[in-house]
């Protein structure tokens, strides 16, 4: 059958086409995006001379928690120090863990953690071996339910 008595015309098909576009772009612009995992951000924080700095963020891994840092030295002389401190979630202990950069510029870090109450961080001023003053305040970077 040919002929404008044919049901399947290419402007009938094109018609159907878009209507079906038209309905379904505004379901998938609704669905939520690929599950990333729930990311929070710190701003930077200072140590008391305002020689170091650190800033970074804490995601959910696959066994707990894991917190990406930057840590910037602006001077020569010395070290920067990020000190992280966490609660552990299943007996209520506070471990810390410190990393160091030694050279004027950014360097990263990345510390690893399982179930954590909450995650502290400090700034500090020190030598390759250990931070020796120059601190900022602690400042909590995540607390469960926060």
């Amino acid at each position: 059958m040919k002929g404008p008595d044919r049901p399947f015309t290419g402007v009938f098909l094109m018609r159907m086409f878009a209507l079906a576009a038209a309905v379904a772009l505004p379901l998938l612009a609704a669905a939520p995006a690929h599950a990333d995992p729930a990311v929070w951000k710190w701003r930077k924080l200072h140590s008391a001379d305002a020689k170091a700095s650190a800033w970074g963020e804490v995601a959910i891994s696959q066994h707990g928690f894991v917190v990406y840092g930057n840590l910037a030295d602006t001077r020569g002389k010395g070290c920067a120090w990020a000190v992280l401190k966490a609660q552990s979630a299943t007996n209520g202990k506070w471990k810390s863990h410190g990393f160091y950069y030694c050279k004027p510029g950014v360097g990263t870090f990345r510390k690893d953690y399982g179930a954590v109450l909450q995650i502290r961080v400090q700034v500090c001023r020190g030598t390759a071996t250990r931070p020796t003053g120059s601190c900022s305040r602690w400042k909590t970077i995540y607390t469960q339910g926060g």
